[in-house]
């Protein structure tokens, strides 16, 4: 029995919705500004007036606040002072605010009878009187403690302690700006020795040279704003400016909202919409979590795949900003989210299609540059303007989507004939802007606004141009928009087809099923029958991916197929495809055997017949025509996409098969590279390659977004091969229960791998008979479907656990079958398989034998190419004698690569029994902690650890005092907590 993970996290299908934290005050990237800050407060010459100046939402109200709880943990006596939209109506109730804050914050010394200051102050505001309040205020400030200790003594009253005071003024944006004057007009040089001013306020860049402000617009913006700089230039002021977090900063603040780590696509994301300002990161996760669109895998958290960007609601700062403006800054604000890319010319585009004149254009835009909503980009040499971009792309997004849909399809339209009417595009646009998509996306948007020919033709042209579209860009937007232009059925089919195609691609398999089934059940006269084998195969393949195995049955029979209105080669095709998605095998032969005058034809028909074919004999053992078919160079007749997706079926088979060296000879015989691959394929060669970091961040994302069916012999290769590399590094709980998870219902396909993987850990965990039954299970699906490929992994493993289990009659049978499999297959991996795996059996009896086996098998794994299979065979041919035992240090590095932290401890035993020198102690010991932490993280016991380890439940107990007394950890729990927050 294993124990459950205590905190229940692990690799499920489809994760766990995200929420976002804000408990935690920690701030990110501001190390800094925070020593800068706390140096010019702490220095008891340092200035008496500090500003903290930064744009909207780069989080200046949390900077402010760790400022005063830093300084009260000090000793510090902190008056803070937040000022809100609406006090600027309010002449001189800042100056009063700060007279009643110093009085009532003064070292706890008797004040002066009935707040004189403050009754005088709240009189000078009564009266409008400035020149009084200028008195007040300085009074207030340049007051010292010793004159009020010394006018308290002559008075009777108890001493002052002399704590310093600090008033901190947030938002001072707001503030009305006689009382920012009356501060400006303060000598600070003058101010009370323990009195300390720290004023906080937005400002969206540098001021200018010649006095000109971040706007550009000489002598400053009016009222506070332009108060709030001059307090800037008071002689002994100081500025300290909080910029936007760099990416690492960025990614750290995203793990700690959402208490899991990002992964990168979601990270590159994050800082794409919001620069790194944190108030907008908070924003983009709140959208993205309210509707569950982030899920944790694992502890690492992933957006779904086609996930829309959220839009702000009403109340958000950076929407009440620009709606604050009014008047023709949000008209211009927003023609310029559609128009913005076209640079310079938009000025007169969005006076002819709001109808506003030139110069209400000219304040809009200006009005938007000084609210920090839109940045003017220089041309050259900073003489003129080129153009105008959103400072933050999250509010572009936000006012693009609250456009009308008809004012939005007339500003798109504006923007692609202005586009069409340019000798070249590309070149007409901002090298901001987004060359590939930019246009397409205007298409789109148009509709029929635009000519519908040249749209359809365009926007398809685009989206082949980026199939299959692994960044996102919009290749599915733009086959969706092309469909619906298209007048004509005939074409509109075609291109539905093409629609169905790119959304299956995309892993939007829902949308592909549904437009296939539709195209099948009403076909229209210009898809052609080799169109509409393509759009079975479509319908059969993305059934299978979303795992509805009553429905594949279904399409398993003839008499599904034949109430369809379609040619026989579409109906046979489909037919055999669920077939082999199913794992039956001989009835797929059967089918394609009995109808090959249909298919075999002519190369377009024969196509995917054929590779199927060869697929299905593969399984059988019957490897010959697949490798046929996988030498066969690219026919130049078959359309780029049919080519693609029957190189990636191949591609994966042959990953299921452990041969690295065909999968890329094939995508050097197509033409392709890795960087094409569909995630799921990624994934495999990720784990082949032994870049197993990817792998896991491949795995999790998919295992996230329910994308888990391969296309091969065996479908379930990606949760096999997860819970592998998952044992492999100590996690045994969790390799479990991502099997668990991904266990189907009845009717499905075979799953091999998946008693493979099981059978691994259960052996590794001491239960030997808990791992022979799991081996059987598997081994008795594969004789029920004929299949031979790929079981040689069971037959080895079995007969290595009969082995271990003193069954040595029982796993020589297990051997004479794996050596009919190799002989038969002529397969690499089952060679080696069998090498390996009689060398462990033979090694007490023929040891000869044995280490002759593992010889051959070193040679063979080392031709193979693939770093853990090798690693593993010198291993087991180091501790065999078969092979230089200081092959164990390059095994040990590859397990290190990998990080493979159970095998590495195994490595470090064997070289320690070998006699050879190991990692440095204090490496060693880390590893050994980091191992014996992770396992105790899986919730196993003493004693499944010394099973996991192979070491006696006293040495365990020795082990887990030892990491007690280092890390100062008192239980079982700490450490599991440690494990999850990283702090080990």
């Amino acid at each position: 029995m294993v124990a459950t993970r205590p905190d229940g996290d692990g690799l499920v299908r489809s994760g766990t919705a995200a929420s976002v934290d804000r408990t935690n005050g920690r701030l990110f990237g501001r190390e800094r500004e925070s020593a800068e800050i706390h140096g010019l407060l702490s220095d008891p010459h340092g200035p008496r007036l500090v500003l903290v100046r930064g744009e909207r939402g780069v989080g200046r109200g949390a900077f402010v606040r760790a400022v005063a709880d830093r300084l009260r943990a000090q000793g510090t006596v902190v008056s803070s002072v937040v000022c809100a939209p609406g006090d600027g109506e309010r002449p001189l109730l800042l100056a009063l605010r700060l007279v009643m804050a110093l009085q009532e914050h003064r070292s706890g010394v008797a004040r002066q009878p009935a707040g004189q200051l403050v009754t005088r102050a709240l009189s000078a505001v009564d009266r409008g009187d400035r020149a009084a309040m200028d008195e007040l205020l300085g009074a207030a400030l340049e007051q010292s403690e010793e004159s009020e200790e010394s006018e308290q003594s002559e008075q009777g009253a108890p001493e002052a302690t002399g704590r310093p005071v600090t008033v901190l003024v947030d938002d001072a944006q707001h503030a009305d700006a006689e009382s920012l004057a009356v501060l400006g007009r303060i000598e600070v040089p003058r101010l009370a020795p323990e009195v300390r001013l720290v004023v906080s306020a937005v400002r969206h860049g540098e001021p200018s040279a010649g006095g000109a402000d971040a706007t550009g617009r000489a002598g400053g913006t009016a009222g506070a704003a332009e108060a709030v700089e001059r307090l800037a230039g008071v002689p002994g002021a100081r500025t300290v400016v909080l910029s936007r977090l760099g990416p690492d900063d960025t990614a750290a603040l995203v793990a700690r909202r959402l208490r899991a780590t990002p992964d990168a696509a979601l990270v590159r994301r994050v800082c794409e919409l919001t620069r790194g300002l944190p108030g907008a990161v908070d924003a983009l996760l709140t959208g993205w979590t309210c509707r569950g669109e982030i899920r944790v895998a694992d502890g690492h958290a992933f957006l779904l795949a086609r996930t829309p960007v959220p839009v702000l609601p009403d109340d958000d700062r950076f929407v009440t900003a620009l709606d604050a403006l009014g008047g023709p800054s949000r008209a211009v604000a927003a023609a310029l989210t559609v128009l913005w890319p076209l640079g310079r010319p938009v000025r007169e585009m969005i006076a002819a299609e709001t109808g506003l004149s030139a110069e209400a254009v000219d304040d809009g835009l200006r009005g938007l540059v000084e609210e920090g909503i839109v940045d003017e980009l220089p041309g050259p040499g900073n003489t003129a303007v080129r153009g105008w971009t959103f400072r933050l792309p999250l509010t572009a997004h936000t006012v693009l989507e609250r456009l009308r849909p008809m004012e939005r399809s007339r500003l798109s339209a504006a923007a692609v004939q202005a586009l069409w009417a340019a000798p070249d595009a590309a070149d007409a646009l901002l090298d901001e802007a987004d060359a590939r998509s930019y246009l397409p996306d205007r298409i789109a948007d148009a509709g029929i606004l635009v000519d519908r020919d040249r749209a359809v033709a365009e926007l398809t042209a685009a989206a082949a141009r980026i199939y299959p579209d692994l960044e996102g860009l919009g290749m599915l937007r733009w086959f969706r928009a092309a469909a619906q232009l298209i007048e004509r059925p005939a074409a509109r089919d075609l291109a539905l087809q093409r629609y169905a195609g790119a959304a299956y691609v995309a892993g939007d398999y829902p949308t592909g099923r549904t437009i296939a089934e539709a195209l099948l059940r009403n076909p229209g006269e210009a898809l052609t029958p080799l169109a509409l084998q393509q759009t079975a195969c479509l319908l059969v393949a993305a059934t299978a991916n979303e795992m509805n195995w009553p429905t594949l049955s279904r399409q398993a029979t003839a008499p599904w197929w034949d109430e369809l209105p379609l040619p026989a080669l579409a109906r046979v095709t489909g037919q055999g495809l669920a077939l082999c998605r199913l794992g039956r095998w001989e009835e797929a032969l059967e089918v394609f055997s009995a109808a090959e005058a249909v298919w075999n034809t002519d190369p377009h028909s024969r196509a995917k017949p054929e590779v199927f074919s060869a697929a299905a004999e593969l399984a059988l053992g019957r490897p010959e025509r697949f490798r046929r078919a996988m030498v066969q160079q690219k026919a130049p007749e078959l359309l780029p996409d049919i080519d693609y997706g029957l190189a990636m079926a191949m591609f994966d088979e042959l990953a299921n098969a452990w041969d690295l060296n065909a999968a890329t000879a094939l995508l050097d015989s197509r033409g392709l590279t890795v960087d094409v691959l569909p995630p799921l394929s990624r994934f495999l060669w990720c784990h082949l390659t032994g870049r197993w970091d990817e792998a896991m961040e491949s795995a999790r994302r998919l295992l996230a977004n329910s994308q888990v069916q391969v296309p091969a012999s065996d479908s379930q290769l990606l949760p096999a091969r997860t819970a592998a590399i998952l044992l492999a590094r100590g996690r045994v709980t969790t390799a479990l229960r991502t099997l668990e998870s991904m266990r189907g219902p009845e009717g499905g396909p075979p799953q091999y791998s998946m008693h493979l993987a099981e059978a691994e850990v259960l052996r590794t965990l001491g239960d030997l008979d808990g791992a022979e039954r799991a081996l059987h299970r598997g081994l008795d699906g594969a004789a029920v479907r004929g299949q031979v490929h790929n079981t040689e992994e069971l037959w080895a493993l079995l007969a290595e656990v009969r082995a271990e289990a003193g069954h040595t009659a029982g796993a020589v049978v297990c051997l004479e079958r794996l050596g009919r499999i190799a002989d038969r297959t002529g397969a690499g991996r089952a060679r080696l398989r069998h090498l390996v795996a009689s060398a462990l059996v033979l090694r007490r009896d023929d040891p000869d034998t044995a280490r002759g086996h593992l010889r051959e098998a070193v040679g063979l794994a080392r031709s193979r190419g693939l770093p853990f299979e090798t690693a593993t065979t010198l291993v087991a041919a180091a501790e065999a004698g078969a092979a230089p035992a200081t092959l164990l240090h390059e095994a040990y590095e590859i397990f290190g690569a990998a990080g493979a932290g159970l095998w590495r401890f195994h490595t470090r035993t064997a070289l320690r029994e070998a006699g050879l020198t190991g990692p440095g102690r204090k490496q060693a010991t880390a590893e050994n902690e980091q191992l014996l932490a992770t396992l105790i993280a899986e919730g196993l016991t003493n004693r499944q650890i010394a099973r996991v380890l192979r070491l006696s439940e006293d040495a365990v107990a020795q082990r887990l005092s030892r990491l007690f007394a280092r890390t100062g950890l008192r239980s079982r729990t700490e450490v599991v907590n440690a494990v999850r927050t990283g702090t080990l």
